[in-house]
């Protein structure tokens, strides 16, 4: 008479022991993606909140320069014309979007690499979260986080710390530092041609002057004071203000 195979005991052990860990290494992923998306956030809504004190940009050319300049401000205590002229200069569908240009980014594809197509937003949360340069890892970081913060900011808060952290000369950090800097005067007195100067310069400060301006900085500023009249007259600066 034939014997009876016995039942593999130590097979089906194996079996649910595998189980059991890829479970265990499942809820370990999940609650890690939840730990730093928890932590990703409350980053973001924490400088929704408090002004940053530096960034990397400040803290490494402090380190390069042995000092820099920069002194936060708030948003009250700065002209509004200077927000509009920044609004003008660099993103002036800053009210429309929420976060990203569209149609800026199609028409940058059009006209080929070298033109820019980044936001008001995107450029805050490379100054404030991420480095400067260009690379693929920050770019994608950038787009990650660019719409939470579009969410769980203001836009005048936006433009509050661009103005605060943008640099506007080697080692002069800051519309308050700028301000005086350049024209000797508070932020809250920057007149509109002032303001527009100081935008003018953004895309390029350590090659452009606002005290020195070239002929294409008095051109540029021209445009933008034109363009800061423009948005407050038909409301595209009615988010911020």
């Amino acid at each position: 008479m034939a014997k009876r195979a016995r039942p593999r005991k130590k097979t089906t052990k194996k079996v649910g022991w595998f189980k059991r860990q890829r479970q265990r290494i499942r809820l370990v992923v999940v609650r890690g993606l939840l730990g730093v998306s928890a932590v990703f956030l409350l980053a973001i809504a924490f400088y929704g909140l408090v002004d940053p004190p530096t960034t990397w940009t400040i803290y490494s050319e402090r380190e390069r320069l042995g000092e820099v300049d920069f002194q936060w401000v708030d948003a009250d205590d700065v002209a509004p014309v200077v927000f509009r002229s920044v609004v003008a200069a660099e993103d002036a569908n800053f009210c429309d979007h929420w976060g990203f240009d569209m149609s800026a980014i199609r028409d940058a594809i059009a006209d080929g690499a070298d033109r820019g197509a980044s936001t008001l937003t995107q450029q805050t949360v490379k100054n404030v979260y991420l480095w400067q340069g260009r690379s693929w890892v920050r770019k994608a970081l950038e787009a990650v986080t660019t719409p939470f913060v579009e969410l769980i900011w203001t836009k005048r808060r936006i433009l509050e710390v661009y103005v605060n952290v943008a640099e506007f000369d080697e080692g002069v950090f800051g519309v308050d530092a700028a301000a005086q800097h350049y024209f000797g005067v508070l932020p809250s007195q920057l007149s509109a041609a002032q303001a527009a100067r100081l935008a003018a310069i953004l895309p390029n400060p350590k090659q452009r002057s606002a005290s020195r301006p070239s002929n294409a900085v008095v051109r540029r500023t021209a445009q933008i004071i034109d363009g800061a009249a423009t948005i407050q007259k038909d409301g595209r600066a009615a988010c911020f203000e």
